[in-house]
């Protein structure tokens, strides 16, 4: 693939869409609460969830997800690629990476950002809905049996490989090295959630608010 200034261009621009800090602003807009002094200490829809409540966790949420099937679409808009091109799954991919690193570092606000989850959800939606809806399953399946937020995103992310791979036949080499390597980030991202679990001191969901709290 060769790359020009456009594509610099779409490149940083989905880092700018990434970088919207959902779970910081609306805190702070509406709650005058930076979520990232309270809770996990997590600009994530979880800690949103928990010290918010259920409304803006939910907001949060959609709004992180479509963040990533967002960034996606550039890929369509830039109009360089065949939509059925292995060129156009890469470009894809780098705007779905793009968008994650601004997730993780978002420039909006101070580079302290979320784990990812939730916008990684919205690239695999724009990568592969079948995918992401087998993902998602096994995330909610986990969730309710275990109560734990981090369990079942855990759980959904080490099925992301095999599902692309094994049971949907994935051949792209970038696709799969991808799918692996959104497993690994998953799980250096929840290090301090695996060593609660580990320790049983984990939160579970039944932990989240219902309205803000001002401690």
């Amino acid at each position: 693939m060769v790359y020009n200034l456009e594509h610099i261009g779409y490149v940083v621009l989905a880092y700018l869409i990434g970088s919207i800090p959902s779970a910081v602003w609306i805190g702070k807009a509406f709650y005058g609460i930076d979520v990232r002094e309270h809770g996990s200490g997590n600009a994530g829809a979880t800690n949103v969830f928990r010290v918010l409540g259920k409304g803006p966790g939910t907001v949060v949420l959609l709004m992180d997800i479509f963040k990533g099937y967002l960034a996606l679409q550039l890929a369509y808009i830039s109009g360089d690629y065949l939509p059925s091109s292995q060129q156009y799954v890469n470009f894809k991919l780098i705007m779905g990476i793009a968008s994650l690193a601004g997730h993780i570092f978002p420039i909006f606000a101070g580079f302290r950002g979320g784990k990812g989850v939730a916008i990684m959800l919205g690239i695999l939606i724009g990568l592969n809905p079948i995918a992401a809806l087998i993902c998602s399953s096994v995330f909610l399946l986990v969730f309710l049996l275990s109560g734990f937020v981090s369990l079942g995103s855990l759980c959904a992310a080490l099925a992301y490989p095999f599902v692309m791979m094994l049971v949907l036949g994935e051949t792209i080499p970038s696709v799969n090295i991808f799918s692996m390597a959104v497993c690994v980030l998953v799980f250096v991202t929840h290090q301090k959630n695996i060593e609660r679990l580990l320790c049983g001191t984990e939160s579970k969901v039944l932990a989240i608010r219902k309205k803000p709290s001002g401690e």
